[in-house]
């Protein structure tokens, strides 16, 4: 398979530069557990690298809960307090400390709230002070529509200075939400999903791995890893 040389990298956040995707479970299954619910696979898939609007949204119409207000507030409190304990994913450093060293551009495309970025990043600052912008879904007023929209990565591409095209960037992503939206955003797109993705959410991607660390930047005209 062959893949296009680009100049410039886009990394979503949650379970793919930060292990998270855990405690937002566990935030949103302690919070339905008021309301007698459980929190399926099913739904997991759909909520899955959207805006925290969406995700609120979709868990209110999919459970038929009472209040969207209410179930916002206890899902944002109990979130907040477990991702301060956030920990890197397989590989992530490695990578982005890699592209930063060659001089590659990066930033990340986030569907989080300013609020949460900060929490989650607390321990890891310096890291993420290499990326040049990181663009928050939830709280940006020029993200329009959250992924799978293309919104995102269309204004994360744009707030480099040299403006690169769509089909200059590349995006890691581990939703299939993600995956959507760089496609339909016209950039190519490495997933690491979860093991629990079943295969058809996985068919959109440029390129699958199990971990960032089987992440090969030659196959993509961008500096090899040295060792």
């Amino acid at each position: 398979m062959t893949f296009s040389k680009v100049t410039h990298v886009l990394f979503d956040m949650d379970g793919l530069l930060l292990d998270t995707e855990k405690l937002y479970r566990c935030a949103i299954s302690e919070a339905l557990q008021t309301y007698g619910k459980e929190y399926t696979p099913e739904v997991m898939l759909m909520v899955t690298g959207t805006t925290e609007r969406d995700t609120v949204q979709i868990i209110v119409n999919e459970y038929n809960l009472p209040s969207e207000e209410e179930f916002h507030k206890m899902f944002k409190k109990r979130s907040l307090e477990l991702l301060k304990d956030s920990e890197l994913c397989e590989g992530a450093e490695r990578l982005v400390r890699h592209l930063s060293k060659h001089g590659v551009p990066i930033a990340v495309a986030t569907s989080s709230s300013l609020e949460s970025v900060g929490v989650k990043t607390q321990k890891f600052k310096e890291l993420f002070s290499l990326f040049h912008h990181v663009v928050s879904g939830s709280s940006d007023p020029d993200v329009k529509n959250g992924k799978p929209a293309p919104d995102i990565f269309l204004v994360c591409a744009s707030r480099f200075p040299d403006k690169p095209e769509p089909e200059k960037c590349l995006v890691f992503e581990d939703a299939h939400n993600g995956i959507v939206g760089a496609r339909c955003a016209g950039m190519q797109a490495v997933m690491v999903p979860e093991k629990t993705v079943p295969e058809e959410k996985r068919k959109g991607a440029t390129v699958v791995l199990n971990s960032l660390l089987e992440f090969k930047p030659e196959l993509f005209g961008l500096p090899p890893f040295d060792d």
